[in-house]
């Protein structure tokens, strides 16, 4: 068995297959390998008439998936042509397949779900949570922006809520989650055990309508989202088309929420700030998942020869001095102009061009 499949494991328990990623050290970060596997296995199970529903898990009890492999992406040469731009390519069009599986599939959300562990769960058909679920998309502060399809997920979250995730990057937990629609259904994280033996013994035609069954019959009441309270302030806050205007809303907002919300804003890049709330707003009128993903993967190419991404990876995983220094360093200095031209759409897409649409 070559590395690559020793990294993500594809099983069959009954009419259950399973796709198991397995690297628990680095809590099962995205590597190329792993993207191409999940997209070879959903070739062979999305034909196969014996496949009741597709479970997608982590090994390990840190998390379901950490993001993609940033460390790797850190490494890779610098250009629009290279490593990185066929990593997030191969990832967003598995994303996409995950949102239009033949097969019922169900992504349990258990520990750590960060970035591209998103794009491989929220997407799908039926997402679990439990309480140790911790949930987030922390990419500005690495000098990237929200991709795998979180620019069509959050503009359809309640309010502004989905600005406010985007943008601070902060740590959702289950019941926030089912709130903002990243997940569907708690189930505590004990009690997994049951659901696979659950899903396994559903018979092979069972459709969605089973699985969705299976998992209302096992389903808990999540508790009150943290989150309610301040959707006031937030939906005040971060209904404005420029960050600017969203920090200068907050910092005439009284009370340690607004306080801390804005210092998580000024921590973050500029750049990185303007093109997530662009990619937001243009978001809310995407067609399909797919338009969203392209418009990502044009960021994608403007930030992979740019300076901030580097730093931020620099800062968080490589030097660990958690003190970025991004260029530019100020709003102000990052023009709408520059916004425009990295949100281009160039002949290395990731999806065939429909009909005019991006």
């Amino acid at each position: 068995m070559g590395p690559e499949m020793e990294e993500l494991i594809v099983e069959r328990v009954g009419s259950l297959a399973r796709l198991r990623l397995n690297r628990p050290a680095a809590i099962n970060a995205l590597t190329h390998g792993m993207v191409r596997g999940m997209d070879a296995a959903l070739t062979a199970l999305e034909a196969d008439p014996d496949v009741a529903a597709i479970l997608l898990t982590g090994e390990g009890d840190r998390g379901l998936c950490a993001g993609g492999d940033i460390r790797s992406l850190y490494e890779a040469p610098r250009v629009t042509d290279g490593l990185s731009m066929a990593f997030w390519r191969d990832e967003y069009r598995l994303d996409a397949r995950i949102a239009r599986c033949a097969k019922p599939f169900v992504a349990v959300m258990d520990g750590l779900v960060m970035g591209g562990g998103i794009g491989i769960s929220a997407h799908a058909a039926f997402r679990v949570v439990t309480e140790r679920s911790k949930i987030a998309l922390p990419e500005c502060g690495i000098g990237f922006v929200p991709d795998v399809g979180a620019t069509w997920l959050l503009p359809r979250a309640p309010g502004q809520l989905g600005a406010w995730m985007g943008l601070t990057g902060r740590i959702l937990g289950a019941s926030d989650a089912i709130l903002l629609g990243f997940a569907d259904h708690f189930l505590p994280a004990a009690n997994l055990g049951l659901l696979v033996r659950a899903l396994a013994g559903l018979p092979a035609d069972a459709g969605r309508a089973g699985v969705a069954s299976c998992l209302l019959g096992l389903a808990k009441p999540v508790g009150p989202a943290s989150l309610a309270p301040h959707k006031a302030l937030i939906d005040r806050c971060f209904r404005f088309d420029r960050v600017e205007e969203i920090i200068a809303a907050l910092q005439a907002e009284p009370g340690e929420f607004a306080a801390a919300t804005l210092a998580d804003l000024q921590a973050k890049s500029p750049t990185a700030l303007k093109l997530a709330l662009r990619l937001n707003r243009l978001g809310r009128a995407a067609l399909r998942l797919e338009n969203a993903l392209e418009l990502e993967y044009a960021a994608a190419r403007a930030l992979v020869v740019g300076h901030d991404f580097y730093e931020g990876i620099r800062a968080a995983i490589i030097d660990k001095d958690r003190a970025p220094k991004w260029a530019p360093d100020r709003l102000a200095e990052v023009s709408d102009g520059w916004v425009d031209q990295a949100l281009q759409v160039t002949a290395d897409r990731v999806f065939p061009a429909q009909g005019g649409t991006t």
